[in-house]
């Protein structure tokens, strides 16, 4: 079989509300961008990777860590109301000649190598259209509630009996932004990562922590520290 051609897209946009220029912002001695850069470089699943911004810092910075920018992402696509899907598109206009494509945010600083390669497997060994990386659910939709009209609580999940431990409770699991894969042509068809012939890819909570705003950041950036006082016990 022909090799796949695979595109890794990197996306980070300049404006930040929750955390002002987190893509760039120091994380383990390294800016938050380089984690994932540095992460697909060494999957070596991709052909090309490339970052998708706005901002001149961050392609600057991109740069440095070996990620290619060969456009600017324009600023219609960089606003608070830009969907991820438009700037993917806008991408694969601009570079045509892939088979797959690989979003990778830099929200993700711990999502590995290995993940990345692995989700990649995942997908081509079961034929599927386009693979999503999830974690378990902290807390289980069978143990929620809504609030109907008259403020009675109404169940979620209807089902005749619902089991009162958690470890008997069916897994769950919600998408954790760290990595988006998908067959181009199935993608530009769908729109949407997460179509009918989706698989999951499951990563721990650790990697799968996602930066939004500064208590998360600290979070990873003790996760490293004790990471690296482990690995060097």
């Amino acid at each position: 079989m022909k090799k796949p051609k695979v595109l890794a897209l990197i996306t980070a946009r300049g404006g930040s509300k929750g955390l002002p220029r987190k893509n760039i912002l120091p994380l383990g001695g390294k800016p938050l961008i380089a984690w994932t850069i540095e992460a697909v470089q060494q999957s070596g699943i991709a052909d090309q990777i490339v970052l998708s911004s706005d901002d001149d810092e961050i392609i600057k910075v991109a740069k440095t860590w070996g990620c290619s920018v060969p456009f600017k992402r324009p600023s219609v696509l960089a606003s608070d109301i830009a969907s991820s899907i438009d700037v993917v598109m806008h991408t694969l206009e601009q570079l045509p000649g892939f088979d797959y494509i690989v979003l990778l945010q830099p929200t993700s600083p711990l999502r590995k190598a290995e993940d990345i390669k692995n989700a990649f497997n995942t997908l081509l060994e079961a034929n599927a259209k386009s693979c999503i990386s999830v974690t378990e659910a902290e807390q289980s939709p069978y143990w929620m509630y809504l609030e109907d009209n008259k403020s009675r609580l109404v169940k979620l999940i209807q089902q005749p009996s619902t089991p009162t431990r958690r470890q008997d409770l069916p897994k769950v699991y919600i998408p954790n932004g760290a990595i988006y894969i998908s067959e181009i042509k199935e993608l530009i068809k769908t729109k949407t990562f997460m179509g009918k012939n989706c698989i999951a890819y499951k990563m721990t909570a650790e990697s799968s922590i996602d930066i939004d705003c500064a208590k998360d950041f600290k979070k990873a950036e003790q996760t490293i520290i004790t990471n690296q006082k482990n690995a060097n016990r």
